[in-house]
């Protein structure tokens, strides 16, 4: 067996295309997460009555399963949520109007949220109960203090696992293809397929995903550089 060099380049040329919908697939949960994470790291923090038991069932379940399983679950069972409420209310909603990215987006957003309220919970409670006992000295109201003092440290301490956490959903994003989404080890098979190379089509998405991950962890170091300055004695 003979590895085609050359088609490696033609794969990586007609794969990389489908790059724009990996990375949808990674930024929109990502951004929706870390809302989803930063209500819920607060509302664990702070212990909120009623809201509290339900955050934790809900980082517990979504971190205790396999997010391929949460893919299906939404993808199989909100469509018949939907068409159920449609007709008991008399929409005029129908779930096979929804494109499969939504179901995707949304199964993916969840998750996210879970894993990165953990982060972000680790981050605010890192912060010394010093600091947070000087703001509320001189006046500032618990909104003022968690902007201006905690959160700023917070998430500064977070990058390095906020970097862990997109990089991983960078390659979850491949399990979207079960669900027909043509991201790229989606575009890989398809690319595979016409000639059956699979190994060079994975290859050249190989190289791809790794190059991505270069550009995220280079990003991910200027970040944290700049962001720990002030802590370290100023901007160099």
């Amino acid at each position: 067996m003979t590895i085609d060099i050359p088609f490696i380049w033609t794969a990586l040329k007609e794969i990389i295309k489908a790059l724009p919908v990996t990375m949808m697939l990674t930024l929109i949960p990502l951004i929706a997460g870390f809302v989803i994470g930063l209500v819920v790291a607060l509302i664990r923090v702070y212990k909120v009555r009623i809201l509290n038991p339900i955050a934790n069932g809900y980082v517990s379940f979504f971190r205790g399963t396999p997010i391929i399983m949460h893919i299906m679950l939404i993808y199989f069972g909100l469509p018949l949520l939907i068409d159920a409420a449609a007709e008991t209310f008399g929409w005029q909603a129908q779930s096979q109007l929804i494109p499969i990215s939504v179901f995707v987006l949304f199964a993916l957003s969840l998750s996210a949220g879970a894993y990165l309220s953990e982060v972000i919970r680790s981050g605010i409670v890192s912060v010394s109960k010093g600091q947070v006992e000087a703001a509320y000295s001189v006046g500032m109201s618990t909104f003022q203090m968690m902007i201006r003092i905690v959160l700023p440290q917070a998430l500064a301490q977070c990058i390095p696992n906020l970097t862990n956490i997109f990089i991983g959903f960078l390659h979850t994003s491949s399990i979207a293809f079960i669900v027909s989404q043509k991201e790229l080890t989606g575009a890989a098979n398809i690319v595979a397929s016409t000639n059956l190379k699979f190994l060079e089509a994975f290859i050249a998405a190989g190289l791809i995903y790794w190059m991505l991950t270069i550009l995220v962890e280079g990003s991910s170091s200027i970040l944290e550089k700049k962001a720990t300055a002030y802590a370290k004695g100023g901007v160099r």
